[in-house]
Formats: structure tokens, C-alpha cells, sequence
């Protein structure tokens, strides 16, 4: 198996996060406790959401959408590392490992778009608020939510197919999840168009979407600073501190993993950037959005009487 082309390699082993076996305990604990932080945030910030009537409103929508593709590829990518924590086989099957670089790059990629949107809507009601109910009308958002995930199965689609018409020739993957630069390294052949193609593809979804997300909060803090008390420009920056927050630590780490040269790469330094924006971006996000914001916070204590009285 470790000669061949993709007819022959029928399954992969992942090299996992630590060799050595007395970490293997506690990093199974350490995940499984950042899992389950995730699971309970994500899916408790989308049904409280669902259940409040008060956060029926456009930026919460979206906010509920980021809960399920955050939740959606940290499941991707976590059971399967849990399971090799307390597994001696460190192996997918070729289909198995597709299929989860599949998953994880259509949410990956639809994070990203999800994360402009939600900067667009911030936009339109600090700098149109008297336009944000006709701009941001359900249609509109509807629209805009299923462009994100277009935007996440196409792009997905592109990358996973190039990476199904390579021969691989080596079988053991320098990580813990299927991910794409790791895979490439395992080809047969010349991987320079497609390490171009991923590249231009990275360079649009992270960059391009950044600059958006930047372009948005420079008309919105144009708008606060010109905006006369004191008390207005705090509530207006506090309802977008929370989103800044969530966009730096995703863009940082992502830029860091994908828009360098493969050259520049540092196994260690790899792993601890995947870490971060598949395990614990999905658990802080929650977490974010709740304790800087009022209205969750107000609106998890009128859950909380409604189930308890």
C-alpha cells in the first residue's frame, strides 16, 4: 500500500496529535470536554433563538446559521479524532478521508462567507438604519444564507474533485484530520496546478471575504464616531465587538494555515492552527456572542423562568 496510485490506497492512517502515550488520556479529555462546550453552545444558542420571538431579527438569523456551521465542522473533524485517542487503529478509508476533507472545507468555506454576512448586516443598521428593514427583508436574508452555502459546496466540490484525481503513493498523513495541504503531500505526482488552484480558491475565500468584513467596519466605525453621545457609541460599538472578536480569530488562524508558501510550513505550527480554528473557534463563538451580548443574555433568563416556573 505505500506504492501506488488512489486505485490501490484504500485507506490512510492519521499521524494524530502526540506519539507519545501517556498524553494520549488527556488530550482525549481536554477534546471531549472542548466538544462538548461546542455541541451544548452551538445547539443551545440555536434554540434559544428559535424559542425567543425578540431574536427574530436578521442579525440573529445569521448568528443561529454561524451556530450550525460551526457546529457542523467541529463534528466533522472531533469524533473522529476522539476516537483515536483510545483506538490503537489510526485509519480511514480512502472514502472516509474524501468525504470529511469534503464536509470540513464546504463549513470552513461557508464560515467564512457567513462571517461577511453577518459584517453586511452590522453595515446596513449602523449606516442605513432607517433602510435596514426593507435591505434586510427575510427574502433578502434567506437569499443571502443559501448564497453562503452555494459558496461552500462549490467551492468544496472544486477541491475535493482535484484531490480524488491524484495518485497517492504514501499512506501516512502528518495530521489528525484530512485536510487538504497534508493529503497533497502524499501524491505521486506534481501537485504545483492544483496547489495554485487551492491557493487562488484560499486567496478568494479568506482574503477577498476579509476585505469585505474590513470594508464594512470602516464605514461602520465612520459612522459611530460621528454619532453625538457617548452612550450611543458604546451601544453601537458593542454590538459589533462581538462579531470582530469571532472574525479575528478565524481569519488569523485560517490565513496563517493556507495562505503561506508550502515551504514556510511547520508541522507543529500547522497542527496548533488547525487546533484552534476546528476545536476551539467552534466552542468560543458561543460563548462570545452570549457574554457580550444583552439580548442573549436577557433572553437565556426568560427561557430559563418559562421551563423552571
Amino acid at each position: 500500500m505505500a506504492a501506488g496510485n488512489h486505485s490501490t490506497v484504500t485507506e490512510f492512517i492519521l499521524g494524530g496529535l502526540a506519539n507519545r502515550a501517556e498524553l494520549q488520556f488527556p488530550l482525549f479529555l481536554l477534546f471531549l470536554g472542548t466538544y462538548w462546550v461546542t455541541v451544548v453552545g452551538n445547539v443551545g444558542m440555536i434554540t434559544l433563538i428559535g424559542l425567543n420571538a425578540q431574536l427574530h431579527t436578521p442579525m440573529y438569523y445569521f448568528l443561529s446559521n454561524l451556530s450550525l456551521v460551526d457546529l457542523c465542522y467541529s463534528s466533522v473533524i472531533t469524533p473522529k479524532v476522539l476516537l483515536n485517542f483510545v483506538s490503537e487503529d489510526n485509519s480511514i478509508s480512502y472514502a472516509g478521508c474524501l468525504s470529511q476533507l469534503y464536509f470540513f472545507l464546504v463549513f470552513v468555506i461557508a464560515e467564512c462567507h457567513m462571517l461577511t454576512v453577518m459584517a453586511y448586516d452590522r453595515y446596513v443598521a449602523i449606516c442605513r438604519p432607517l433602510l435596514y428593514n426593507v435591505i434586510m427583508s427575510p427574502h433578502v436574508c434567506s437569499l443571502l444564507v443559501a448564497a453562503v452555502y452555494v459558496m461552500g459546496l462549490t467551492g468544496s466540490t472544486v477541491e475535493t474533485g482535484l484531490m480524488v484525481q491524484l495518485p497517492y503513493c504514501e499512506v501516512l498523513i502528518s495530521h489528525y484530520f484530512c485536510d487538504i495541504l497534508p493529503l497533497m503531500k502524499l501524491s505521486c505526482s506534481s501537485t504545483y496546478a492544483i496547489e495554485m488552484t487551492v491557493f487562488f480558491l484560499a486567496g478568494f475565500n479568506i482574503i477577498v471575504t476579509g476585505f469585505a468584513v474590513l470594508g464594512s467596519y470602516a464605514f461602520i466605525f465612520s459612522s459611530i464616531l460621528r454619532i453625538g453621545s457617548a452612550e450611543g457609541r458604546s451601544k453601537a460599538f458593542s454590538t459589533c465587538s462581538s462579531h470582530l472578536a469571532a472574525v479575528g480569530m478565524f481569519y488569523g488562524s485560517t490565513a496563517f494555515m493556507y495562505l503561506k508558501p508550502a515551504t514556510a510550513s511547520a508541522l507543529a505550527q500547522d497542527i496548533v492552527a488547525s487546533v484552534f480554528y476546528t476545536t476551539v473557534i467552534p466552542m468560543l463563538n458561543p460563548l462570545i456572542y452570549t457574554l457580550r451580548n444583552k439580548e442573549v443574555k436577557a433572553a437565556i433568563q426568560k427561557t430559563l423562568r418559562r421551563k423552571l416556573f
